[in-house]
């Protein structure tokens, strides 16, 4: 049996970010940037905020010196990181990861930061742990093969995010390798993530990262501290690859370590809905500047999926047609192609704006999504989308294979600055936002990981202005 557990182990604990490649960090710099943006508007903006404040302080987490993103109050450090990973994941529009289909900024920067708040350590130590926690999480997705893992009603950005948190907690609180296996040994009894949250617009989803985040966290934290956890918690008989998916691929999960990063495939989204919309989202609003395409005269729209994709937001086509939440207008095909047409793209505030809106529901009425046999050959490499569009004039077709916002068609720095700003421009001035926006693309030069997240509090008591949120 290879020595999965210890194999991860051994990358994480040792990972230096001196010996990672140029464009790595300078990724992963990106990847904390759009993190924190998203965070800071949830915070603001995001329905589970005030109760998840609550309870925390309800449980008597807070009162702590850590930091929750735009949040005035300090909390323990396991809070904070429960807190900054659902506010990562709140809106759904954070990063992706198409052949591990998952997202991994959400569980896995939250406990970076809190570990580093914890110790002192700088921002060299945060990048070197998330990459380490992207590398970690990312290969244990594709082993297990995601369809098989949805498919037994997982989530696998949480159950694999928890180790992936571990990691990344872990190699900034410097863990040794026999301490990083204890806390993988850990999170194997934490692995956890239900999709049942589809059934009703729950906010479990944001739960599981923020749950994962935690979790890592702690697990690093006992771990170093001693506890001992079971020693082969991945590849065991009772292990996650085993109990977690039929037909796992063992070699997957700890292959090509150092040589080829899965960080450099973490894509940023450019919509606030599920990943597998967005190809389709590409091509419909293509269509719509080609050709000027009048959402009132739009008499059908189909859109083809890969099956992975259409399970989550084509199925079952009646309710994806009618969301009653935002959550369901997140993992709604039919929406988001609906706001798509008719806004030419898609912001946070077009929840706010559409999800009532009785000519935008009309129109998702007239939107069926199918499972494609063009679009499941791209898959998984790709997360693609068939787009075809019928007016009096007849049909317009298009296909986008690579959605915007992968490695292959990634941001400029000038979108992704341009999504930071919107996100943020409600609630921190010009010059405040400028200079946390200054101190995230330069993050390996932090010597405070603190005093860099009390930048994403506003200068003023009040925010600036209060912006559309997602709330019923």
């Amino acid at each position: 049996m290879t020595a999965i557990t210890r194999t991860l182990a051994e990358f994480a604990s040792g990972l230096a970010f001196a010996s990672l490649p140029e464009e790595v960090p300078e990724r992963t710099r990106m990847l904390i940037l759009d993190h924190v943006g998203i965070a800071l508007r949830a915070r603001n903006a995001a329905d589970l905020r005030d109760s998840m404040s609550a309870a925390l302080g309800a449980l008597g987490m807070v009162e702590g010196s850590t930091t929750v993103i735009g949040d005035p109050r300090g909390y323990t450090p396991a809070a904070a990181a429960l807190f900054n990973g659902n506010l990562g994941h709140a809106l759904d529009f954070d990063d992706t990861h198409a052949r591990a289909s998952l997202h991994s900024g959400a569980p896995i920067i939250p406990a970076a930061m809190a570990a580093a708040e914890m110790c002192g350590a700088s921002g060299k130590y945060v990048i070197a742990g998330v990459v380490a926690g992207f590398e970690v999480q990312t290969r244990l997705s594709m082993a297990l093969g995601p369809s098989d893992h949805y498919d037994r009603g997982f989530h696998p950005t949480a159950t694999c995010g928890v180790f992936g948190a571990a990691a990344a907690a872990g190699r900034v609180l410097g863990l040794s390798t026999d301490e990083m296996v204890r806390a993988f040994g850990l999170c194997g009894s934490q692995a956890a993530g239900s999709m049942q949250f589809l059934a009703d617009g729950a906010w479990n989803k944001p739960f599981h990262t923020g749950y994962a985040a935690m979790n890592g966290l702690v697990s690093a934290v006992m771990a170093a501290k001693g506890f001992r956890g079971t020693a082969e918690p991945i590849e065991g008989k009772a292990g996650f690859l085993r109990a977690y998916a039929p037909n796992a691929d063992f070699k997957k999960a700890a292959s090509t370590l150092g040589e080829r990063w899965e960080t450099m495939a973490v894509a940023v989204k450019p919509y606030p809905s599920c990943r597998y919309g967005h190809a389709a989202m590409d091509a419909l609003i293509a269509l719509r500047a080609e050709h000027g395409i009048d959402y009132r005269e739009v008499e059908s729209v189909e859109i083809g999926l890969p099956r992975t994709g259409w399970n989550l937001i084509g199925d079952p086509e009646t309710e994806k047609q009618n969301p009653k939440n935002y959550v369901d207008g997140q993992f709604s095909m039919a929406f988001v192609a609906a706001v798509a047409l008719r806004e030419g793209g898609m912001s946070w505030d077009d929840y706010d704006k559409h999800i009532h809106d009785d000519d935008t529901l009309a129109l998702c009425r007239r939107i069926r999504s199918v499972i494609h046999p063009r679009v499941e050959a791209e898959f998984p490499a790709n997360m693609g989308g068939l787009a075809t569009v019928r007016t009096p004039s007849g049909a317009l077709e298009k296909m986008v294979v690579v959605p915007k916002g992968e490695p292959e068609n990634f941001l400029s720095v000038d979108e992704l600055r341009a999504k930071f700003d919107g996100l943020c421009s409600p609630y921190l001035s010009d010059r405040r936002r400028d200079a946390l926006a200054t101190a995230l693309s330069g993050f390996d030069s932090a010597d405070d990981v603190h005093a860099v997240l009390q930048l994403t509090l506003p200068e003023t008591p009040e925010p600036l202005k209060v912006a559309a949120g997602g709330d019923d």
